[in-house]
């Protein structure tokens, strides 16, 4: 007992050395510079400039913000965050500048928008690419004259705000086609972060993996020790359409799936394992689950040199399992490898 509580206790100290590392900035490439402590080339982290970072849904773009935001002073500054996307053009108006009351139906009191809360430090503005263009226009008189107004009231109140704002959009394209204004895009354009999307980043699959693993073994309390080498190179063949936000759910339902000592390629998503079996067994076309359990059996047995009770911990199952299998699916030694013995 206490050695598992040591062991919990190592692991949450790792976390939170990683921090935020279940965004894009963790690994070696990518956002990571912009948060770096590198003063040359100027980054996002250590200026007041606006920052606009540009990613696909699902890199991370939000938390890579919260990073840029914490790694600005050790003082506590205000951070906040509003979707763009989630709302109409007249509540957002509301949310981000406040309104006075009687502005509009509803509006039974005076009410502070996100920009007077955020004074001092800094606004997340996700998704900022669905801005209407009306909201535009008062979001660009935030930028070059520090103030807003309420809905409703034309009285100017100063802020000092610094924009972070996040899209998965092509804004320079939206300019072209007149959606985006040009004088704002130049305005939050001042410290770009581009946060690769997961299928260019495949050398940061494994440490994202092992991240994500012992986040959520912690979490989950399930006795997995880890992750096969066959599960690892599907992990690194798929396309990651969903991102870091899809390698992160596919560990979840590797966990709930996982009856066994280690996340094998039939624990992960259905269009993860089906679509790309890498093993000779699992790659013939209708694969049956006493087929792939054979080929995890071998797997295992090579694993730790033939001793069966260690397999049999491995799998999740009992050594006279582990056995019982061995004779069912005629599974011997065979100069050093375990493979199927033809009577």
């Amino acid at each position: 007992m206490i050695e598992k509580d040591t062991q919990i206790e190592a692991f949450r100290r790792q976390l939170r050395a990683w921090k935020t590392v279940s965004t894009g900035i963790l690994g070696s490439s990518g956002a990571s510079v912009a948060v770096s402590d590198d003063p040359d080339p100027p980054n996002a982290a250590q200026s007041d400039a606006p920052v606009i970072i540009f990613g696909e849904s699902g890199t991370g773009k939000e938390l890579v913000a919260k990073a840029i935001h914490e790694s600005k002073s050790a003082q506590m500054r205000i951070y906040l965050k509003v979707n763009c996307a989630a709302l109409n053009e007249s509540l957002l108006e509301s949310e981000l500048f406040g309104h006075v009351k009687g502005a509009f139906t509803g509006a039974h009191k005076d009410r502070q928008g996100r920009f007077e809360a955020a004074d001092g430090g800094d606004i997340f503005l996700d998704e900022i690419g669905d801005l209407p263009f009306s909201t535009q226009v008062k979001l660009l008189r935030v930028l070059e004259e520090k103030v807003i107004e309420r809905v409703g009231d034309h009285r100017p109140i100063p802020i000092d705000v610094r924009i972070i704002s996040a899209t998965n959009r092509d804004l320079k394209h939206a300019v072209e086609k007149g959606k985006f204004r040009h004088d704002l895009f130049y305005r939050i354009n001042v410290i770009p972060v581009h946060v690769p999307p997961l299928r260019h980043r495949v050398s940061d699959i494994p440490l994202l993996a092992e991240h994500f693993f012992r986040r959520i073994r912690l979490k989950s309390d399930k006795k997995i020790n880890g992750i096969s080498t066959e599960a690892m190179k599907l992990l690194m063949a798929h396309t990651w359409p969903g991102n870091v936000r899809e390698l992160k759910s596919a560990f979840e339902y590797a966990f709930v799936t996982c009856q066994g000592a280690l996340i094998q390629p039939a624990d992960l998503p259905p269009d993860i394992f089906q679509g790309k079996q890498l093993s000779a067994i699992q790659s013939r076309a209708g694969a049956s689950k006493d087929e792939i359990k054979k080929q995890h059996l071998i797997e295992a047995l090579e694993q730790v040199g033939g001793n069966q009770s260690q397999a049999a911990e491995i799998l999740g199952v009992t050594r006279v399992t582990v056995w019982n299998r061995m004779r069912r699916y005629g599974i011997a030694a065979k100069q050093g490898r375990f493979v199927k013995v033809v009577p």
